[in-house]
């Protein structure tokens, strides 16, 4: 007979065990999360205070919002526990962490829809302003969100459902959903297929959906005959293109693999891109590539200096 144990806390075993890296990590991981919340919230900032109020900025606005979500979800108690003995987090702060890791589901299809915009800005351009409408893109944002909140919401709940039987150990630096099935002595069954349904149906009808966006572009672009166009072509999609390589190859990497001893290791780095750099580098993707970005930067800067 199995012998439930009531949850209060867990432990995290961190990054590495090895004491001498635990400063430097912390240097390291305090200095991107300040990177990763100054650029996203700037992010923000400069889409508000920018002339140009195209959908891509209004998109790329609700993107730095969920990164400036998942960077403070992680990061803070990361940066806690490198440099505590005890390296614990309650269970409801597991939870928690649970229900914004599980917000992914918003990001892979925000970036689905900007792929779309991408399609319609380059495929239509003349009618480019009446279909992609204030009203349009307040409602191809609020299904990734309302989507996202339910689908955060039912795996929380599903990981709360979970039996656990002694203490928890996470060989991770956050609650990782593979991990705390792999741990649970029942429960598991609910919890384990829908997250393989889930993740399966969202990734694959949100890369379909960029797949066939990119493949239309590309068709658009070689019935181009100005090299001019191809070049401002290549340009403002290269940034998004490269911004959706990073993320899905990152989520692939992680959650297409059984989470044996070996690859736990080898999934932690992986997953510190995707937790923390992936949400730092998106401002640096989106803005430094983008000359309308850069214009509403130097501006401001401009701006700041003259009242000064």
């Amino acid at each position: 007979m199995l012998n439930f144990t009531d949850v209060t806390e867990c432990i995290l075993l961190g990054l590495t065990s090895g004491q001498e890296w635990q400063v430097v990590f912390f240097i390291i991981f305090l200095m991107v999360c300040i990177i990763t919340t100054v650029g996203n919230i700037g992010m923000i900032v400069l889409i508000n205070v920018s002339p140009q109020h195209s959908p891509m900025y209004f998109f790329l606005s609700r993107l730095s919002f969920v990164n400036v979500w998942f960077s403070s979800n992680v990061t803070p108690k990361m940066l806690e526990n490198l440099l505590s003995e005890t390296k614990m987090i309650s269970y409801s702060g597991c939870l928690v962490q649970c229900f914004f890791i599980a917000l992914v589901h918003v990001e892979i299809f925000i970036l689905a829809v900007m792929a779309f915009d991408r399609y319609m800005a380059i495929g239509n351009p003349l009618l480019y302003g009446g279909k992609m409408s204030k009203v349009v893109c307040i409602r191809l944002i609020l299904f990734p969100d309302i989507y996202g909140f339910l689908t955060s919401l039912a795996a929380t709940l599903w990981t709360y459902d979970l039996y656990f039987c002694g203490k928890i150990e996470i060989n991770h630096f956050y609650c990782a959903d593979p991990l705390l099935i792999k741990m649970a002595c029942a429960g598991t069954y609910v919890k384990e297929y829908t997250m393989i349904i889930f993740a399966g149906i969202n990734f694959t009808y949100s890369l379909t959906v960029i797949i066939i966006s990119y493949l239309l572009i590309l068709i658009a672009i070689l019935r181009m005959h100005s090299a001019e166009g191809w070049r401002k072509a290549f340009s403002t999609r290269g940034s998004h293109l490269t911004g959706v390589i990073i993320f899905y190859g990152t989520l692939i990497f992680m959650y297409l693999r059984s989470p044996t001893e070996e690859l736990v290791e080898q999934g932690k780095m992986v997953a510190v891109f995707y937790t923390t750099v992936i949400p730092m580098l998106n401002p640096m993707i989106y803005s430094l590539r983008n000359r309308a970005m850069k214009e509403a930067m130097n501006k401001v800067i401009t701006r700041t200096c003259l009242t000064k």
